[in-house]
């Protein structure tokens, strides 16, 4: 079988690889530099058109802009302390896959921008204070000083407000509310172009049928997780070779040397490397864009580092679980069977792996219930989360995977540790784990 695979593809995954982090670092640089900018063009512009003096004294003016300006690098200092405990304590606490959650928050990179600024504008206004000792303090200037150090105030306060972030509920909700965002633009926008499709667009291949492999392309660099594919791209490229491209990684897979990354199948030319890789966007970690599994992932290492003997913390573990069936519930809603992608003509064109029903079941549930089949608490809320979502999915292979693995249930609390009575209790339903069980709910 040929590879597809050179010197200047490895080049390319390299400069895809720095693509992550790099815009948001360049965020107080950019800051710094127009700051710098302005605070050396401003004064001389005020000084030629606007001579109007502020009133205050030069040494009055002098001490005010070396104040900000040394205040500023302490609370530069002060608040990227916050950020680095923040990150830290979202590691150690919850999961370190948290840890780009809060170390890529804009807000953050913003904030030091503009303390960074304030810092700069003010030692450039300072130089122009008794210009050639003129004794003229710049009106225009001071005020956008303190205009800047009333903005930096702001930011500073929201920052600290931010803490509050950390808390375990507001952390799980935004999991939470990234997992339905992701779960709502990919599923909808395939199923969208499924409705546009004909008859022919339900029908399901083997890739046996799809015609002799022309072509291979492997990826060779330093281990990559797959972002995201782009999907419009890649049927673009399988109409004009009039191909079939078989995704071998699907999304949040990580990548390492020699392995296989996609076939093409009866194309009648050769697609370019280059077009190729540009559709596969690598990165450090996986995201929720395409990965509907990547939410469930995060919490459920949350809940099973609270099921730990370290922490033990049932609580966490059952309002994780919260989430999580609720996620299951919004995608018992879709067509999950979506990893075929068809031109406008309704020819299959790209086949890419996607997580099926069980998949999601076994990822959500398996280390909980395994972790937490000591805890009568979160069995009684994994049993509720069960029960729910027998209620709410209709496709009947569906409803007997969930039904399946309440047996499964079953057979973990009678192999647990537990008692003969508690192991009873652990077989009732219960939404907040040690809360009211269904035959009270039905009783009351």
């Amino acid at each position: 079988m040929p590879r597809y695979a050179s010197e200047g593809l490895r080049n390319e995954i390299g400069q895809l690889k720095a693509c992550g982090l790099m815009p948001l670092w360049l965020v107080p640089m950019i800051y710094a530099a127009a700051s710098f900018f302005i605070g050396i063009t401003l004064p001389r512009l005020e000084q030629a058109y606007f001579p109007y003096s502020s009133g205050i004294s030069v040494a009055s003016a002098q001490a005010f802009l070396s104040a900000v300006a040394s205040g500023m690098i302490t609370l530069t200092g002060i608040v990227f302390t916050v950020g680095l405990v923040m990150v830290q304590f979202s590691a150690i606490a919850y999961s370190p896959r948290l840890v780009l959650l809060l170390a890529r928050d804009p807000r953050l990179f913003h904030s030091l921008g503009v303390f960074i600024a304030t810092f700069t504008y003010s030692l450039s206004v300072l130089l122009h204070v008794d210009r050639n000792g003129s004794g003229v303090v710049p009106l225009l200037s001071g005020f956008a000083v303190a205009a800047l150090l009333l903005l930096s105030m702001l930011l500073f306060s929201a920052l600290m407000k931010g803490l509050s972030d950390l808390q375990i509920t507001n952390v799980l909700h935004v999991i939470g509310d990234a997992g339905r965002e992701g779960i709502r633009e990919m599923f909808e926008r395939l199923n969208e172009k499924t409705k546009n499709q004909s008859e022919r667009a339900q029908e399901t291949y083997n890739v046996s049928d799809l015609g002799p492999v022309v072509q291979t392309l492997r990826y060779f660099a330093a281990p990559r997780t797959i972002v995201k594919f782009d999907i419009d791209d890649l049927v673009r490229q399988a109409q004009k070779a009039a191909a079939v491209i078989v995704m071998a990684c699907g999304v949040g897979d990580t990548l390492v040397e020699n392995t296989r990354l996609l076939q093409v199948h009866g194309a009648k030319i050769a697609l370019p490397e280059s077009d190729l890789m540009r559709t596969i966007h690598f990165g450090f970690e996986r995201t929720s864009e395409q990965d509907p599994k990547y939410p469930i992932r995060l919490l459920v290492d949350i809940a099973i580092k609270a099921l730990s003997p370290a922490i033990n913390d049932p609580t966490t573990a059952v309002q994780a679980i919260d989430q999580i069936e609720d996620l299951l519930r919004r995608l018992g809603g879709y067509d999950l069977d979506a990893g075929y992608a068809r031109d406008a003509d309704g020819v299959l064109r790209l086949i890419f792996p996607m997580p099926t029903w069980e998949d999601y079941l076994v990822l959500a549930f398996d280390e909980i219930r395994h972790y937490g089949a000591d805890s009568v608490q979160v069995m009684r809320r994994l049993r509720s989360a069960l029960v729910g979502l027998v209620d709410s999915v209709t496709a009947d292979n569906r409803i007997k995977a969930v039904q399946q693995y309440i047996k499964q249930l079953d057979s973990t609390v009678d192999r647990s540790d537990l008692a003969t009575d508690d192991q009873e209790t652990a077989r009732q339903e219960d939404r907040q784990g040690l809360g009211l069980s269904r035959r009270q709910r039905t009783s009351s």
